[in-house]
């Protein structure tokens, strides 16, 4: 069966069989010569990202994993996606980066923190998908380029340092925080950032009782925290307080926003990501925050739903 156009090998020559090659022309086996090398390189291995997919056979695939087999095909497919210019690497010419740091650079990047937590990658798959320019926070840097490539640009450092802070959020538009990582306890400048987007736990940890509520103690005040600064910066942001994160499939429910169903209720890991990523283009006047769980709701324009919820009030 032939390859499909996309991932067909770069080659002008007749798709009739060939006549082999005469013997002297082809390669030796000796230590001297170079083993032949295929056209396209072979696919790098998976990381541990694909714990986030569920996929019985080839027709059955989940959206995660069909976006990555697509993104693994090759620098080829940039184009097809309209993956932007890659924001400038680090490691640059020494006094380049501190004469770049001066500059008014055009915001246009989104910053995911705890980029490669599960859900911090489900995020970034979503923003790929949009063509967003991307920005994120990992731990792991060569993991998080094994998966994604030159789609992200991965920072590693210490958030406490503000020069490494000053250094993340240049050309910085717009921050998602998928986790409770703690990322805005401390003060940290965030001039220039026009959004905030921020999927809080808060009312699962203030659910739990007894030996829970003291596992959760320590993100619970990193949680309201979190909030608290965003919420004083004066930046418009979005609190998503979504009910408890379960690894299970997206897209197979509804939504529920009633008041009170984050404490009690579920919801996808890959469905809260979604729910973060197009909650981007809904810009509050001053802060918008929401309830979340998986429900009965079909949500299809969410466009439309958040600006209807806004204007309620």
């Amino acid at each position: 069966m032939p390859a499909p156009p996309l991932f067909a090998r770069p080659s002008s020559a007749p798709s009739a069989p060939q006549p082999a090659p005469h013997p002297r022309l082809r390669p030796s086996a000796s230590k001297h010569t170079k083993p032949n090398r295929p056209l396209l390189s072979a696919v790098k291995r998976r990381p541990a990202l694909f714990t986030v997919v569920w996929s019985k056979n080839k027709d059955d695939a989940s959206f995660t994993d069909r976006i990555l087999d697509y993104i693994e095909g090759g620098p080829k497919l940039r184009k097809w996606y309209g993956a932007p210019d890659l924001l400038p690497k680090d490691g640059g010419a020494e006094g380049e980066e501190e004469q770049s740091l001066d500059v008014k650079d055009p915001r246009y990047a989104v910053l995911v923190t705890n980029g490669d937590s599960e859900i911090g990658q489900m995020v970034i798959l979503s923003l790929i998908l949009k063509r967003a320019r991307i920005k994120a926070l990992v731990k792991d840097k060569r993991s998080t380029e094994e998966a994604f490539g030159t789609y992200v640009e991965c920072m590693v450092g210490n958030i406490e340092d503000k020069s490494f802070t000053k250094k993340v959020l240049r050309g910085v538009r717009s921050v998602i925080c998928p986790t409770d990582d703690g990322f805005f306890s401390d003060l940290t400048d965030l001039k220039g950032v026009q959004h905030i987007v921020l999927l809080s736990q808060l009312s699962v940890y203030r659910n739990s009782g007894g030996l829970q509520a003291i596992m959760n103690s320590k993100l619970r005040k990193l949680a309201e925290r979190d909030e608290e600064v965003v919420l004083a910066s004066g930046i418009p942001c979005t609190i998503i307080r979504s009910a408890s994160l379960q690894t299970t499939p997206g897209g197979e429910r509804g939504f529920s926003f009633t008041e009170g169903i984050a404490a009690k209720g579920r919801i996808s890991k890959e469905d809260a990501a979604t729910i973060c990523v197009e909650a981007l283009d809904a810009i509050p006047q001053t802060k918008f925050i929401f309830e979340v769980a998986n429900g009965e709701e079909n949500v299809i324009d969410w466009k439309a739903w958040f600006a209807e919820q806004m204007a309620k009030g």
